[in-house]
């Protein structure tokens, strides 16, 4: 069956007829013109958002051909969700501490740190907030929105809120999504406000101990 188009996507920036397989056989594919053209496709979703960025522009931006980007991806929709991938593939990179070698309050902290959508990317609200705003246009967007870039981040911290519990570190009644969910719109809150996240995981938690922690000396 073929895709259907999500509404908004323009119609020439799909792959022409008899063009190039998105994944031929052959050479392997290179990883630099992979990143680059990756790099390009994020920094255009940032300046112009989805629905005015283009192909042309992106693969000037890049410096390769249209093939070059067809080879590996068929259509900007297809792209753009690798591009989200990638932000977050960057972001795992990133992290050095393992969770689990903390004190429970200190991996709660680190966390929510983890939480933060400019943990890679300082443009990533600007990035997020473009992919909400297409939504009435292209509801698909904030679908992809949801799955490769929101609930990852929610599920960490869910995660690693379960594995406290297991340590006897927080009540056992406490609903962990809840609580990841809210940490992650505390970024949202003070981007809007205009104020600084350094020290937000650290305000946060400091608000969140005293009614999650378990009584045990665990919970200390």
């Amino acid at each position: 069956m073929a895709r259907r188009r999500p509404a908004g996507e323009p119609a020439h920036d799909e792959r022409p007829a008899g063009g190039e397989p998105t994944h031929p056989g052959g050479r392997p594919r290179d990883a630099a013109i992979d990143e680059a053209i990756i790099l390009a496709t994020r920094e255009r979703l940032v300046r112009d958002g989805y629905g005015r960025m283009t192909i042309g522009d992106i693969v000037a931006d890049a410096k390769v051909t249209r093939p070059t980007l067809y080879r590996r991806w068929r259509n900007k929709f297809e792209l753009v969700v690798d591009a989200l991938d990638y932000g977050f593939r960057r972001q795992r990179d990133m992290y050095t501490v393992d969770l689990s070698e903390l004190a429970p309050r200190d991996a709660l902290v680190e966390a929510v740190r983890r939480l933060d959508p400019a943990y890679f990317n300082p443009d990533a609200m600007v990035l997020m907030g473009n992919f909400a705003g297409e939504a009435s246009r292209t509801p698909e967007l904030l679908e992809i929105l949801r799955q490769h870039a929101v609930e990852p981040r929610v599920a960490l911290v869910a995660e690693v809120l379960k594995q406290l519990q297991e340590r006897g570190a927080i009540g056992v009644d406490i609903d962990t999504r809840i609580i990841a969910m809210m940490c992650f719109g505390s970024y949202f809150a003070a981007f809007y406000a205009g104020e600084p996240t350094e020290q937000l995981p650290e305000r946060v938690v400091a608000v969140l101990w005293p009614v999650i922690a378990s009584a045990s000396p665990a919970g200390g």
